[in-house]
């Protein structure tokens, strides 16, 4: 669904990813980790149009997405939930939710949001900055999902949130990609979060990937020993 080939991504002279390969099949979860300044968040904002490629091909389908603006990324199948969710604070849950389905055509919320996110039905008319830090990530993926993606992106979603929504989370989104056929690729510093979520493994080291494992076969030392300084 998703092959990103020989991805190399810059902040000016300065190259931060070398030459990245992966797939990512339907309904298929990827957890891309490492430690801080790795690379993750500039993998991951360069796949959805918020940084700009210097070489390599990102395909969706059919379709090539390198020097395509957010907006058609967005139009042709990827929502991104950024770090720090980035919620609007003074709009309601229910307002914030709706400004993620300006290509999908809903005009109210769909009931399957409510129904995996209860919570954000009982507070559908409070403003989004006077929820809790987990309240607000359930939030971002709410408003991503209402896009109907075929990949959902999302960069550092455990940061800030204790470790009982965190599996709530990683549950839900198990569920919902599933029943709503789109895949995930996130990004992860939290082992036990990406174990509960992921069906495949990436470390990513100085913006290259270092080592892949499926969940089944995943050394977790291993992987540990990429996650610590």
């Amino acid at each position: 669904m998703l092959e990103i080939s020989h991805l190399n991504v810059a902040y000016g002279e300065s190259q931060v990813i070398h030459d990245v390969s992966f797939n990512v099949g339907q309904r298929e979860s990827v957890a891309i980790m490492g430690r801080n300044g790795m690379g993750k968040t500039t993998l991951l904002k360069s796949l959805i149009g918020l940084l700009s490629a210097r070489a390599g091909a990102i395909r969706l389908g059919d379709i090539d997405l390198v020097g395509q603006p957010s907006y058609r990324r967005v139009q042709r199948g990827l929502a991104f939930v950024p770090q720090g969710r980035m919620v609007f604070p003074f709009l309601t849950v229910e307002q914030n939710i709706l400004c993620g389905a300006e290509h999908s055509g809903y005009r109210q919320v769909p009931e399957y949001i409510y129904q995996f996110f209860p919570v954000l039905k009982e507070m559908k008319h409070r403003k989004g900055g006077n929820l809790s830090g987990g309240q607000q990530q359930m939030l971002a993926i709410a408003r991503a999902l209402v896009s109907d993606p075929k990949v959902l992106i999302l960069d550092e979603p455990t940061e800030g949130i204790q470790p009982s929504i965190i599996k709530e989370i990683a549950q839900t989104l198990n569920v919902l990609r599933h029943e709503r056929g789109f895949a995930v690729v996130v990004s992860e510093q939290v082992l036990s979060f990406a174990l509960d979520l992921a069906d495949r493994f990436l470390v990513i080291d100085r913006g290259r990937i270092v080592h892949e494992e499926m969940r089944a076969q995943l050394n977790q030392e291993k992987v540990k020993s990429f996650l610590t300084v």
